[in-house]
């Protein structure tokens, strides 16, 4: 079946490549440029070492009597959670989302592997100050292999996707069945099965058996046993593992499972309140003090903390058992303080960079988008304020606490304004861009995001800054041996520049020769929040006026046809161009995946050379160059700018010399 199904190849080396660590890692993460050999991918000529030796070069006798099936049909074994039904999406939807056959986009990478299917109705008409769009939550953490709806548009989130971010999450793929998702490729089919905890926790037993010796058959597959129709699985399978109602001073809290090893623990109602992550911080406080065995990471979202855990050390029982523990031992909230720093930033405004990234997006993904062809026209428009100068200056009088880290990737601060009339709301892309300039600033809900790298992204853009990570250098803005800049409840205050000068000072930044202001002080919480009582009034009138200019907005896009995510259509698979009689002398350049047309780069009649670049297709998060097999000139252009095209399809035809 080479060739046809699966996408990748492994090899395994005894005691493995000798490369360098980084951040306790040897692994890769080519998009931000560290880890592994050179932090890139291997080239011709490489060469890897090995740790052990000599002794690598031996080969290993493996006994598989029955190896992993691959297919272009996958069924993959999923956890349901940590969003559900009633709270997020209807019965129906969630329903419909087992009971699917997704098809795996061309867009789709280690990041996150896109899905098209139908569109969930969702269980609420929007997000609040979470966003415009009912997918949109206060930001948590998200667990490698879940499944993130990014408005309408599934994505199951890879190693190399975000580890923090604000989209509902209905199914995440258990720990045994996460190997499949790397062998997905553009035209596949995934059909997620819903499967019990204990059901996990086996499957997981018996792979880490067969690792140990790899000798033991593999039991059959547990993912095409599916647990039983969603319809009547209700009472048995739930998001919420552990859930304390809201009593008197006591906050409400809920324990989500995000597969077998992530527990996502939640406070409050669904609302932005400081609060609330104040309370977050108290518990990974105590976490990190009891040094509990099992616990790998902790991640504090906006009204959450997500807890990686090792299930085959910590039981999921015994974590929830522990935490509730904790609950009674965290102190008031409002006597808690913590250290906070004002972290001045240059911001260019309406960068170039971000204008370009609309005009990718509008051209490869949605041209009739509400918030295109300009993001700060729609957030003035969706707030319901004068000008687009009025929004110009409530992004550089705002004073933004940082909330969160890592939002999208590396050290990319999730933050929201302090005083709540700073507070401008928008809704996220639907769906989310393929590519963001890096260190682009941008609105998502009531939140800012400086995006720490190029990559994917949501959030409404208002311009750049400097760089959130420097992987190499230690200067005084990076210190500790930390590569981050920000920190937890840092606050953030932008100053305007020119694009020039921000380029000035990107270039010179990450080698301390241009250094950003920093004053220390502290966060306390209770002067917060009478701060907060001292305005109630004010706000209150800003928010009603921004309600006011989110339903006309919603009343709008009704009325355009644009409330929903267009169907993408997919191309129908053509004859391979080798295969395609054309007339003598006639060559065709041709698609070797299925991708996007994003430039046609040659025109009818046009001389041309052999390997010259004739149309650039967009796929997998990358940019593909579609070369002329020949010298001659271009007799035909088969393809158009922004439309799909699929593997061996003919994009133009070369007459030849000869």
């Amino acid at each position: 079946n080479a060739g046809t199904v699966g996408a990748r190849a492994y090899i395994a080396v005894r005691g493995g490549f000798d490369v360098p660590l980084y951040l306790g890692s040897r692994s890769t993460f080519t998009l931000g440029k560290f880890g592994g050999h050179g932090g890139r991918a291997l080239r011709p000529g490489d060469v890897l070492h090995f740790f052990d030796g000599e002794a690598a070069l031996s080969t290993l006798n493996s006994q598989l009597s029955t190896p992993p099936t691959y297919t272009k049909a996958w069924q993959i074994g999923v956890l349901y959670g940590p969003h559900g039904a009633p709270d997020f999406f209807t019965d129906e939807d969630i329903e419909m989302f087992f009971s699917t056959d997704w098809k795996v986009h061309y867009n789709s990478n280690p990041t996150g592997v896109r899905l098209i299917g139908p569109k969930p109705h969702f269980a609420r008409a929007d997000g609040g100050e979470a966003g415009l769009h009912p997918s949109n939550i206060h930001d948590n953490a998200y667990a490698v292999g879940t499944v993130d709806f990014t408005g309408d548009m599934p994505i199951i989130l890879g190693p190399d996707g975000p580890s923090l971010g604000g989209f509902v999450c209905p199914a995440t793929i258990v720990q045994a069945e996460l190997w499949k998702m790397g062998q997905l490729k553009a035209g596949d089919t995934v059909r997620f099965i819903p499967l019990t905890h204990e059901q996990a926790v086996e499957m997981e037993r018996e792979q880490d058996a067969l690792v140990e010796n790899l000798s033991r058959k593999i039991a059959k597959e547990k993912s095409s046993e599916p647990l039983c129709a969603f319809a009547s699985m209700r009472e048995i399978l739930s998001p919420v593992v552990f859930h304390q109602p809201p009593r008197g001073e006591e906050i409400e809290v809920r324990h989500r499972i995000a597969g077998d090893k992530y527990l996502l623990v939640e406070y409050g109602p669904l609302v932005l309140d400081i609060a609330l992550r104040f309370r977050v911080h108290a518990l990974m406080t105590w976490l990190e003090a009891n040094h509990l065995p099992g616990i790998i990471d902790l991640t504090p979202g906006i009204r959450s903390l997500q807890i990686h855990y090792d299930s085959r050390r910590l039981p999921l029982a015994k974590l929830t058992s522990l935490l509730q523990k904790a609950e009674s031992q965290l102190p008031p909230t409002d006597q808690i303080e913590v250290p906070s720093r004002i972290v001045h930033l240059p911001l260019s405004w309406d960068d170039p960079s971000t204008r370009l990234a609309i005009e990718k997006y509008m051209q490869s993904v949605r041209p009739d988008a509400p918030w295109c062809p300009s993001n700060i026209e729609f957030i003035r428009r969706i707030n319901g304020l004068a000008d687009i100068e009025e929004v110009r200056d409530i992004v550089f009088n705002a004073s933004y606490l940082v909330l969160g880290l890592g939002d999208v990737y590396l050290g990319a601060p999730v933050a929201t304004p302090l005083d709540p009339r700073h507070r401008l709301v928008t809704t996220k892309y639907n769906p989310a861009r393929t590519w963001t300039p890096e260190n682009a600033v941008g609105i998502g809900g009531a939140y800012m995001c400086v995006y720490g790298m190029e990559g994917p992204g949501g959030y409404q853009f208002v311009g750049r800054t400097v760089q959130m990570w420097n992987a190499w250098r230690t200067t005084k803005n990076f210190t500790g041996g930390r590569p981050w800049l920000l920190r937890f409840f840092d606050q953030v205050r932008f100053y305007p520049v020119s694009a020039e000068e921000l380029m000035r000072h990107r270039a010179d930044f990450l080698n301390g020769r241009f250094e950003v202001r920093v004053e220390e002080t502290t966060f306390r919480l209770h002067d917060y929040n009478e701060f907060l009582r001292s305005i109630s009034a004010e706000t209150e009138l800003f928010k009603k006026k921004r309600e006011a200019a989110f339903a006309a907005e919603r009343e709008r896009w009704k009325l355009a046809g644009v409330d929903a995510m267009p169907v993408e259509p997919e191309p129908e698979v053509v004859e391979d161009a080798r295969n395609v009689q054309q007339p003598d002398g006639v060559v065709a350049a041709s698609a070797a995946l299925s991708a996007n047309v994003w430039q046609v780069l040659v025109q009818p009649g046009e001389r041309v050379d052999e390997g010259q670049k004739l149309v650039v297709l967009e796929a997998m998060k990358m940019e593909i160059a579609v070369t002329a097999p020949a010298n001659g000139r271009v007799a035909e252009i088969l393809c158009t700018v922004g439309k799909q095209v699929a593997p061996g399809q003919p994009l133009c035809l070369i007459k030849t010399d000869s």
